[in-house]
């Protein structure tokens, strides 16, 4: 009876500690997949930011590419003489010999 008493002591223990290692596994298994998930939605978080300003900086670029575009137009039409005279002429009232300037106001009047 007690060679008996003893294998049932010996299984219980043998069962006990198989259950504390299955609960120690578990635990770290949860622990592992909890820091692997809460990794993979931080870089999720992070690429979709980094995306966002992706697209902030592709439509700043457009921007700038448009202006460099316009800028270099009006840096070809400011070599003609012609143009430039003609600038003079509508923004700073110069006027050729014989020529008179109207000043129109470009409001409309208030009555």
């Amino acid at each position: 009876m007690q060679q008996y008493d003893a294998y049932i002591e010996r299984q219980k223990r043998k069962k006990q500690r198989l259950m504390r290692r299955l609960v120690l596994f578990s635990i770290a298994a949860a622990i592992v997949f909890g820091s692997l998930t809460v990794y993979h939605f931080n870089q999720r978080a992070l690429h979709a930011e980094k995306e966002e300003q992706y697209e902030e900086l592709q439509n700043e670029m457009a921007t700038l590419e448009q202006k460099e575009k316009n800028l270099k137009e009006e840096i070809s039409l400011l070599n003609d003489e012609e143009y430039v005279l003609d600038i003079a002429r509508t923004n700073y009232f110069f006027s050729k010999e014989g020529e008179l300037i109207f000043n129109i106001p470009e409001e409309e009047p208030s009555y």
